[in-house]
């Protein structure tokens, strides 16, 4: 391994540190817009008598759907937000 690589390609520990905690911010929006799905697909689609230990196919069905329909909200609000330059 060079002497680069193992200095960080270069990086000065401010830029490593700084590349770290955006890379936690990053781990900690995906978390929360993981749980936001989980969330809102959840209340729509599971019965909450929970008659079967499973989801049977109904459920199983509207949660695809669900979740197909929420990431494809996400990618089109986050090309409006990009095309503006307003990122995250």
């Amino acid at each position: 391994m060079s002497d680069d690589a193992r200095a960080g390609s270069g990086m000065t520990a401010e830029q490593r540190d700084a590349a770290f905690a955006m890379a936690g911010q990053e781990m900690e929006y995906r978390v929360e817009l993981f749980n936001r799905l989980v969330g809102a697909c959840y209340d729509k689609c599971i019965d909450k008598k929970f008659k079967e230990g499973d989801l049977n196919v109904g459920e199983n069905s509207c949660v695809d759907r669900c979740a197909s329909k929420y990431w494809e909200t996400v990618a089109i609000v986050g090309q409006m937000l990009g095309a503006q330059g307003g990122g995250r």
